[in-house]
């Protein structure tokens, strides 16, 4: 099946074989999120994790984001991260691996013009063909985008969607078998296969498993799925914002194809966890004392805070503190000004003005240092991080679809990814609301 050449890339010490496409996406191997393997990754860890094997792989090295499934060096498979930035997926044994592979091949053929695979590709990893290292040529590897590379400190998480984890073609035992895993599949339509989420009070990250998932109930699931989005100070309303809004696309992407049904297929979400910031001052007491961050300072005696593309100043002359938020948060401000403002009015005042000479918008947040009572960190959580649920433009924020062991043709929508999908934009969206 004749597909794109490759982006250009750094030398590969493997040899490639197979097609290649310019767009890509994850694979999970098992129905059973334990042998699940997701299409994720980041920068490749320390030498040393590496051990003996680095020269072996050929300067690949274990995946050291991987949050579900098969962990290289404990299981027999895992991910890999291959030199050029791309992560590796070993194939599966047949009738999974041969048939993730054509899945790829099929909506990446460079002559497909069929619009339905076409819009899917928006929703994947890139993919970019199969790779063997030359030391095992029958070793044969999935290669793909590493989703997370452009995040400095990624939070990520896997989460299975769909009422079943077991394809049409599974045994009655095999059934079983994923149902007693997770007997609330059907009604609640996903199950959270793992997490790993960046704490910005102890620049450490914190990370959940599959047991986790399993954990939660009717009852918790909006509670764990909420753990995903809080940083340690605040919850990120801006990630979950602009989740959903991915959600409902590939949620009417569902809604408008019948040629395929997806099983023990996920999610994997990823979000910036960094807040690049330096201090806040009021008075004598700095947000670098209470965070533990470095301060910088401006003229003038002012201090300068990046949060997430929001420059936070404080003006001693006057008592207030003044953000400044960049082009691509201008209109979230707005939203917040018009939906904050009606029950914080007494003590929040929002301006925003066009700057027309630079061609770009500038949003002030104003917070007068009176109203702050002395408790700064909170006052300021407030407009930073519980923004809420109107908003719907805000952080960098990706969402795709991995793991395509288990898709098969069909003449009908696929009802129980739907269903799921739906579910979790509900779950989403409660967390927002409350």
């Amino acid at each position: 099946m004749a597909t794109e050449p490759p982006r250009p890339a750094p030398p590969v010490t493997g040899r490639p074989e197979g097609g290649r496409g310019r767009c890509a996406g994850g694979g999970r191997g098992e129905a059973e999120e334990a042998a699940a393997q997701p299409a994720l990754g980041a920068s490749p860890g320390p030498a040393a994790a590496a051990g003996g094997r680095r020269r072996g792989l050929n300067g690949c090295v274990p995946l050291s984001h991987q949050v579900a499934g098969h962990m290289y060096g404990k299981d027999k498979g895992g991910i890999l991260q291959h030199p050029d930035g791309t992560v590796l997926k070993q194939l599966q044994p047949p009738p999974r691996g041969p048939r993730e592979r054509e899945f790829y091949n099929k909506v990446y053929d460079s002559n497909c013009c069929d619009s339905i695979l076409l819009e899917l590709r928006e929703y994947l990893p890139k993919y970019f063909g199969v790779w063997s290292p030359p030391t095992a040529p029958n070793d044969t590897y999935l290669k793909l985008e590493d989703v997370t590379r452009k995040f400095n400190k990624p939070c990520i998480m896997d989460v299975k969607i769909g009422q079943k984890s077991y394809d049409p073609y599974a045994s009655a035992e095999k059934i079983q078998q994923q149902v007693s895993k997770y007997p609330l599949m059907e009604e609640i339509g996903f199950l959270v296969l793992g997490m790993r989420v960046y704490h910005v009070s102890s620049d450490s990250y914190e990370t959940q498993n599959q047991h986790y998932g399993r954990s939660l109930t009717k009852e918790t699931v909006k509670d764990g799925i909420s753990k995903f989005f809080h940083n340690g100070y605040c919850l990120r309303k801006d990630a979950i914002a602009a989740s959903i809004q991915k959600i409902e696309k590939i949620l009417e992407w569902f809604e408008g194809q019948k040629q395929l049904n997806f099983y023990a297929s996920s999610l994997l979400f990823v979000y910036e966890g960094s807040c690049q910031a330096t201090t806040v001052r009021l008075s004598d007491v700095t947000l670098a004392e209470k965070r533990g961050v470095p301060k910088g300072l401006l003229s003038g005696g002012d201090i300068l805070e990046y949060n997430n593309n929001i420059h936070v100043i404080n003006s001693t002359e006057n008592g207030k503190i003044e953000a400044s938020v960049s082009k691509g948060l201008s209109k979230f401000y707005a939203l917040h000004k018009k939906a904050y403002s009606k029950r914080h009015h007494s003590q929040l005042s929002l301006k925003v003005e066009n700057l027309e000479q630079d061609n770009m918008w500038k949003s002030s947040t104003c917070i007068t240092q009176e109203h702050l009572n002395g408790n700064v960190i909170p006052q300021l959580e407030k407009v930073f991080c519980h923004m809420p649920a109107e908003i719907k433009e805000s952080a960098n924020v990706e969402v795709r679809m991995i793991d395509f062991a288990h898709v098969f043709p069909s003449n009908t929508k696929d009802e129980g990814y739907i269903y799921g999908l739906k579910n979790l934009i509900t779950v989403l969206q409660n967390i927002l609301d409350n």
